[in-house]
């Protein structure tokens, strides 16, 4: 108790968080670019609610403050500075920050993207560490000032953050960042950060693209055959990509990596246990938001969603030698869904 830790970027993922940690009495600053969310926390408070039964969460006060970042410089300086935002959106919100941190704080990036040499670019790998969402942890953010996790709690049903170094030890200060996160659910400390990342991103790759340019759920995707075997495909190739690299992946949509990698490239028995496991775990998710469906989160000209997701797969994928042409191909038209 007593650190004073800053979410920079309150949506779906950084408010879920944060929402528990203010409820635990833990001093959290909410900072959000979106003035209508803002707005609505500053007179409402922050609404979390779940799919399944869990407590509904509301909270209020000075202890869920947000504002703009001008107020932080009339107060204590920021202990430990999540940074919620898009990838494409990294950078500038690191910046923003950084002049308000303490001299011995740290950052953590809470997103699952490979955003981490981003903010050590900015701040240093010093003070820099990482933090891991499970694939069963689907949020939205469907209207101002709520947030819906279309799920109940993880628990110990299986572990749903992980917190870790970039360097892969054991530290006090990704204990700290486990113990605050571990407010919102289970959390473990990792060793294998950068794993844990593409194991993420290759369940990213599966879905975001697809779901943002057809309009479909992701229960609606699963339901067309055509597009379940291209987004097999789609990470079958992240899946490669990330072993050349060198990573250790681990379990990926309740699936071993090398059962999707097969299925991606044609193998039938691998494609029907893909399906199996999609359709079980399908069953215990409703969560409806798809990538476009709430307009701020996909307009910047320039730097659309998937070169975050496919889009990086397919550039990593060129640098290790591998054609990427299912994730490429699909950048290109999630692209061009964004500027019509």
């Amino acid at each position: 108790m007593g650190r004073k830790i800053a979410i920079m970027g309150a949506g779906a993922v950084g408010g879920y968080a944060g929402a528990h940690m203010v409820q635990a009495g833990e001093d959290v600053t909410f900072i959000d670019p979106w003035p209508e969310h803002v707005e609505h926390m500053k007179k409402h408070g922050l609404r979390v609610t779940h799919a399944h039964e869990c407590p509904r969460i509301l909270c209020s006060g000075s202890r869920a403050a947000c504002h703009g970042c001008q107020q932080l410089s009339k107060e204590k300086p920021v202990d430990i500075a999540f940074v919620c935002m898009k990838s494409y959106d990294t950078a500038w919100a690191t910046m923003l920050i950084q002049q308000y941190l303490a001299p011995d704080g740290m950052w953590c990036r809470c997103r699952n993207c490979m955003n981490e040499e981003t903010i050590a670019g900015i701040v240093g790998w010093g003070q820099d560490a990482g933090l891991h969402r499970e694939q069963h942890h689907p949020v939205n953010l469907p209207e101002p000032g709520h947030i819906h996790r279309g799920a109940g709690k993880g628990g110990a049903a299986h572990t749903v953050f992980r917190a870790g170094e970039v360097h892969g030890r054991i530290t006090p200060r990704a204990e700290e960042i486990g113990r605050l996160v571990g407010y919102a659910d289970s959390a473990k400390v990792t060793g294998n950060l950068w794993g844990e990342r593409w194991s993420k991103l290759v369940a990213n790759v599966m879905g975001n693209g697809l779901s943002a340019c057809t309009g479909l759920t992701g229960g609606q995707m699963l339901e067309n055959e055509p597009i379940r075997r291209f987004s097999a495909r789609l990470g079958s190739e992240a899946i490669r990509v990330g072993q050349a690299l060198g990573y250790q992946l681990e379990e990926i949509l309740h699936l071993p990596p090398e059962t999707i990698a097969r299925a991606g490239e044609g193998d039938e028995a691998a494609m029907r246990a893909c399906d199996e496991q999609r359709f079980k775990d399908g069953k215990k998710t409703a969560s409806g938001a798809n990538g476009l469906r709430w307009g701020r989160t996909c307009r910047k000209a320039g730097a659309p969603r998937s070169t975050s997701s496919n889009g990086f797969v397919a550039r990593e994928g060129d640098k290790a030698g591998l054609a990427c042409k299912a994730n490429a191909v699909l950048t290109d038209i999630v692209k061009r869904v964004e500027t019509q």
